[in-house]
Order: structure tokens, then sequence, then C-alpha cells
């Protein structure tokens, strides 16, 4: 502790700040990550359903939800979160603290993750869709049991992508008043001008990023050779072994 203390001497005297503010990156980071991925996978599983040559081709609705999505991922998130504020006040009632920071982070990862999952999508192979077309699969059986089945390890290297993206985010939602790493690095570190708290934000977020980062990568690579997946893969499209 004592050599802690030398290192890090401004840290350990806000250590427990500090770790407030871990807490609520990591809340930011959970909570708005949950409802973003939810929100995006539907988004964009809709984008391929709707688009000229999808399941269900349907050009009103395409357009609708790509002109949306383009026109926030156009808004730079510092001016998203400001344009936003009076929406996220109506909300939640308030526009500060994780409680406000909830809605633009959405907002601002949303977009961006659903154009993840259409580019993911649209690198199923076609034949699959189909054949299992021709076997009778409807709409809800070709986006579960064709398009978001094989495309299982890229659907995860998105996720890893946009939530590496999302705690970004979170740390530039500290800068106007939401809490967080990025908040506690502004006004400890760069404000009273206490060098060691920024490095230890930054030895944090590396951290978690890599650590975030080493997981999509497991998990991508176990469901790229996935066994269990090939047997499920089998009873959609029929065994031939049950057969003879």
């Amino acid at each position: 502790m004592e050599t802690f203390e030398k290192i890090f001497p401004n840290l350990y005297a806000y250590w427990y700040k500090f770790l407030n503010n871990c807490l609520a990156t990591f809340q930011m980071f959970i909570i708005s990550g949950s409802i973003s991925f939810v929100l995006g996978l539907i988004f964009g599983v809709l984008l391929i359903v709707f688009k000229k040559d999808g399941i269900k081709p349907n050009k009103v609705f395409y357009t609708i939800i790509s002109v949306i999505i383009n026109l926030f991922r156009s808004i730079p998130f510092v001016i998203l979160l400001v344009f936003l504020i009076p929406f996220t006040r109506s909300i939640v009632g308030t526009a500060i603290g994780v409680k406000g920071a909830i809605i633009p982070l959405i907002f601002g990862t949303v977009p961006f993750f659903s154009r993840q999952v259409e580019t993911a999508l649209e690198n199923v192979d076609p034949g699959k869709a189909e054949a299992a077309r021709s076997m009778g699969s409807g709409t809800f059986g070709l986006i579960f049991r064709v398009y978001l089945h094989e495309s299982v390890p890229e659907l995860i290297r998105v996720t890893t992508i946009t939530a590496i993206s999302l705690v970004g985010l979170t740390t530039m939602a500290g800068a106007v008043g939401a809490g967080g790493l990025g908040d506690f690095a502004i006004n400890y570190g760069q404000g009273l001008n206490h060098q060691d708290i920024i490095y230890a934000c930054i030895i944090i977020l590396l951290i978690f990023i890599c650590l975030l980062q080493f997981i999509g990568s497991l998990l991508a690579k176990k469901t790229t050779n996935r066994e269990l997946f090939k047997h499920v893969q089998k009873d959609s499209v029929g065994n031939p072994e049950n057969k003879s």
C-alpha cells in the first residue's frame, strides 16, 4: 500500500471517488450496452429483411430505417448529448449523472451497431437461405435458423467492436456531467493537475478494453469451429443418416 501511495499519491487521496466513478462507468456500459444490443440487433435484422433482395423486400420500411440510422450516425456524440438533453429529461427526469447518460449512449450506439449487424448478416451464404426457403422455412425460420445462426462468430466480433466503442462514449459522456472515469480524469486529473489520476484512468480503461477484446476473440474462435451448432444445423436442414 505504501508503494501504491508513492506512485499514485493523488489517486490514493481520492480513492473512494475513483471507485465510485469506476462503478458509474460500469453501470453506463452495462445498462446502455444491453439495451443497445437488443435494439441494434432488431434494426440490423430489419434492414436485412426489408432490403431489395431480402427476405421480405420493402423499399419504404428499409428507407425509413436506413435514413434514421444514418441521421443519428452523422451527429458527433458530444453534439448528440446536448441535442438530446430535453428528450432525456422528459424520459428519465435528468440530463446529468448515470441516468442522464443512458439515453444519449443508446442513441449513439444503436445506429453504429445496427450497421455492424447488417454487414455481418449480409455475409451469410445466400445459397443456405435459398435452400432453407425451398424446404419451407418462413420469415422467422430464415432469420433465426439461417441468418442469425450462421453469423454467430461475426456477430460476436461486431458486438466486441461496438462494446469497445461504447467504452469510449461513456468517457466522452463524462465530459458533460455524466460522471464516470471520463469525468474523474477531467475534473480531478486535468482540472487539479494530478497526472497520476489521468494515468490510472487510462490504465483501467486499457485493461477493460483488452479484457473485452480477449473475451470477444475467444468466443468468436470457439463459435467458428462450433461442433454443437453443426448438430443443430443438421437437424434444421435434415440429417441424411436419419433419412436413410
